[in-house]
């Protein structure tokens, strides 16, 4: 048995997922990004459940790709994903406990990381050179 990532259960993860959409849904910078790619809301929520799931608890629950995902999207830009990590600090911060909040917080940041890396990567033009300005950031 492949002991969790982080000391959570399905049911707190689905807790944070659900919050977290709550906000992103009347965010006034990331509810149109959403809303423009997200009809069935408990659709969505049950897909980004099932990865954190993947990603935390190790069930193999999630099929898909965040990257091409994000980059398909068309309208994902860099710079969502800071408000993107600030929103679900909040929601962290409210609904998780201490120890397993700041693990969390960690791979989300990672991952929110690695996200806008990619992005940065894709959006810049073919043999430019990669725009990473804000990388202390990061560090």
């Amino acid at each position: 048995m492949i002991l969790p990532r982080i000391d959570l259960t399905r049911q707190e993860i689905t807790d944070v997922v659900a919050a977290f959409y709550a906000r992103v849904r009347v965010d006034a910078v990331l509810g149109p990004v959403f809303a423009v790619h997200v009809d069935n809301w408990d659709e969505h929520e049950q897909k980004i459940t099932a990865f954190w799931a993947s990603a935390i608890l190790h069930e193999r629950s999630y099929s898909g790709n965040p990257m091409i995902a994000h980059m398909q999207a068309g309208n994902v830009r860099t710079g969502h994903f800071e408000r993107w990590l600030g929103l679900f600090d909040e929601v962290l911060q409210t609904c998780v406990p201490t120890p397993q909040r700041h693990q969390w917080s960690a791979l989300v940041h990672r991952i929110g990381r690695g996200l806008s890396l990619g992005l940065a990567d894709a959006e810049r033009s073919r043999g430019a050179v990669p725009r990473f300005n804000n990388l202390s950031r990061y560090s």
